[in-house]
């Protein structure tokens, strides 16, 4: 198969994501333009597992630059993708600290779960 550029957009009268996908590289590269919410949330984890099911697998690295809102279902599928080894890169303070967040978040449910439920 080639590798291939492409722009997904959903869509609706108040807000739009647009979701560029580039794997033409060593790694499938998805670009986030706008808010991350509702039934995009949706939307990016299709685009995530359809293009994360490859043989060979490559790295996945998500671009939050141009992501100017996350909602909370939104925060919960980054986690899980942070989970799943997906690297992200952010610039803005708001995306760097969603991260940090995450990050941070994972390393303590991680904690709590050596510690046999007992949080140390």
């Amino acid at each position: 198969m080639a590798p291939a550029m492409h722009y997904q957009e959903v869509e609706n009268r108040q807000t739009m994501l647009r979701i560029s996908v580039d794997d033409r590289g060593t790694a499938i590269h998805l670009k986030l333009e706008g808010k991350l919410k509702g039934i995009w949330v949706t939307e990016l984890e299709h685009c995530w597992r359809s293009h994360s099911a490859g043989v060979p697998r490559r790295d996945i690295v998500v671009d939050l630059t141009d992501t100017d809102f996350v909602d909370l279902t939104g925060k919960y599928l980054l986690t899980l993708m942070h989970q799943r080894g997906v690297k992200f890169i952010a610039r803005s303070p708001l995306m760097k600290d969603l991260l940090a967040e995450i990050v941070r978040t994972e390393s303590e449910m991680n904690q709590y779960s050596t510690t046999g439920g007992q949080k140390e």
